[in-house]
């Protein structure tokens, strides 16, 4: 599996948090930033994480920000991406059994790194039941083809 992971200012100490994660998961990985405090634009690092997941380059995607809102609408643009904003187990558990999340957005200013990191293990191990739930996400697809 391989995991690209961005965040915006208001996310890089958790950021870096996943990104050790990741690591000690043996989870092939590329950081896109960004890489600093000052003040940046969610959706200059949330597109285009977006879009590598949506072209089949990575498997999966987490983005970071304050909050994990500006994330996740941003990602929701990109054609065949179903990023999920999550702060708990269940929802982690579930968007990807229910839903085949391909991202995940969290918000540094919500939760702490220790559920984050489990957030993420949880989702990362977490595999789609399909069956009924294909046809959902089937019936979201065809719109988003409109």
């Amino acid at each position: 599996m391989k995991v690209i992971l961005a965040s915006d200012h208001g996310g890089i100490n958790l950021s870096k948090e996943i990104a050790s994660l990741l690591e000690e998961l043996q989870v092939e990985y590329e950081d896109i930033g960004c890489n600093c405090a000052d003040s940046v634009d969610y959706p200059d690092y949330g597109i285009p994480a977006a879009e590598r997941v949506a072209s089949g380059e990575f498997d999966r995607g987490i983005l970071i920000c304050g909050t994990g809102i500006g994330m996740s609408i941003a990602a929701n643009k990109v054609k065949g991406i179903r990023a999920a904003l999550v702060h708990d187990l269940f929802s982690a558990k579930a968007t990807r059994e229910h839903n085949d999340s391909n991202m995940i957005t969290m918000g540094e200013r919500v939760i702490g790194p220790g559920l984050a990191r489990e957030i993420v293990r949880t989702w990362l191990g977490t595999e789609f039941e399909g069956g009924r739930h294909q046809n959902r996400i089937g019936k979201v697809a065809d719109y988003e083809n409109k």
